[in-house]
């Protein structure tokens, strides 16, 4: 999920979607071809290329040209796109995105396609999958790549204070933060990200909150929510959890001096590149419980939109993109895990347990509540955490103060 969420800048140059020897829509003969445009974001979207030639093989009077749009620029460009009712035929969705575009009616509802294109039934998806790709009665997504939060640890030094397997529950974490901290100074437990939006959202579900009410009222300064929260600083409160780890987690992880962590799978190979003396030593397990082990789920989507003069190709291109044998090849060229569950199957998959823990994570994962207003009240309590963390804040007051806040922006 990694990303993410808003001002309005000028889009410095629209893409022109259109066809080649003058043809203007789908139905062209097939001497012509139909030129589709693709949004996608960061780094990976340097790799879509490679992918798009596979079904322009397949489809051989369809051309897709990809523009690489950094993240920090991506929501800008769309804000544009939605005013000028110009710009891509298909575009990447961050999965928190959703909410707001599909609101500004610029998503093309797919649902009256589903029929036509198996690939994108939702049984093909995870649960938690499928919701990100909702708003009301539509359907304006279809899941291209997931991602959730896993526990990773050092086996070897989990071992030298007494835990042979992962810690389970939310009190063996807490233990074995505890004993990991004593092996010295400057050692400790875990790494608790204070930037991760999602962190304290996930462990309230833990905790049997279920963050909204049925009418989207917050919950945030009730038991549930107060408690996952208190529990959360409890680490820092402890001396088990770095308030400013000072390097890079990786270094932290490799040298011991943080023996865990939680984070996405993105950081499988980011270990194995850069700390490769670690191999055997390292594992990934799915998260401590304390009612459930739910995490949180990310990742990207992919949409049509609303404006575009070529739906038939688009719908084509985002069926191609949905098929387990595309999103494997995508995985191996980018490592973003796949969203349809076949692809699940796999041997790459199946018989590497450091990414076979996402699979049975995903079982137990959701997205953060599917509202336009999540970005901003995920980052208001980023600001109410630090006061508790760091300026030793009553974790009641500064949530029923937060719970006011969310209160507020709920009612824009």
């Amino acid at each position: 999920m990694r990303k993410k969420f808003l001002t309005t800048a000028l889009l410095s140059t629209l893409l022109i979607s259109g066809t080649l020897a003058g043809c203007s829509s789908d139905s062209s003969q097939a001497t012509d071809k139909t030129t589709i445009n693709v949004w996608a974001m960061g780094e990976e979207a340097k790799s879509l290329p490679k992918i798009a030639e596979d079904f322009e093989k397949e489809n051989r009077n369809i051309d897709v040209k990809v523009q690489a749009i950094p993240w920090d620029q991506a929501h800008d460009k769309l804000l544009t796109a939605v005013a000028s009712k110009k710009g891509p035929d298909v575009i990447q969705m961050g999965t928190t995105w959703i909410p707001e575009f599909a609101s500004a009616n610029a998503l093309l509802d797919l649902k009256p396609y589903i029929k036509k294109y198996q690939e994108f039934d939702e049984n093909n998806f995870y649960p938690g999958s499928i919701e990100t790709t909702k708003y009301k009665d539509k359907v304006v997504g279809i899941p291209w790549y997931i991602d959730t939060r896993v526990l990773y640890y050092r086996t070897d030094l989990l071992k030298e204070v007494g835990y042979n397997e992962p810690p389970k529950t939310w009190e063996e974490l807490h233990d074995a933060a505890k004993k990991l901290a004593k092996r010295g100074d400057n050692k400790y437990g875990i790494s608790i990200d204070t930037n991760e939006q999602t962190l304290a959202f996930m462990f309230a579900r833990q905790n049997g909150s279920p963050l909204l009410d049925e009418q989207n009222k917050p919950l945030f300064n009730q038991k549930e929510f107060v408690e996952a929260v208190e529990y959360l600083n409890s680490f820092f409160k402890d001396g088990l959890a770095p308030k400013d780890l000072g390097m890079d987690i990786i270094q932290a992880f490799r040298s011991g001096i943080v023996p865990m962590f939680i984070s996405g799978p993105w950081m499988v190979k980011l270990i194995n590149d850069q700390a490769p003396e670690l191999k055997g030593k390292w594992a990934t397990a799915v998260l401590p419980k304390k009612e459930n082990n739910l995490s949180a789920l990310g990742g990207s989507n992919l949409s049509v939109f609303q404006y575009t003069k070529h739906k038939d190709a688009s719908l084509k291109f985002v069926a191609f993109m949905s098929k387990p044998e595309t999103q494997l090849k995508w995985m191996k060229m980018t490592n973003s895990l796949p969203a349809a569950k076949e692809a699940w199957k796999d041997k790459s998959l199946q018989e590497d347990p450091l990414y076979r823990t996402f699979g049975q994570q995903m079982e137990a994962s959701q997205p953060m509540p599917m509202i336009k207003q999540w970005e901003e009240i995920a980052q208001t309590y980023l600001k109410s955490f630090e006061k508790i963390y760091r300026g030793g804040a009553d974790v009641q007051k500064e949530m029923d103060e937060f719970n006011k806040k969310a209160e507020e922006i709920l009612s824009k």
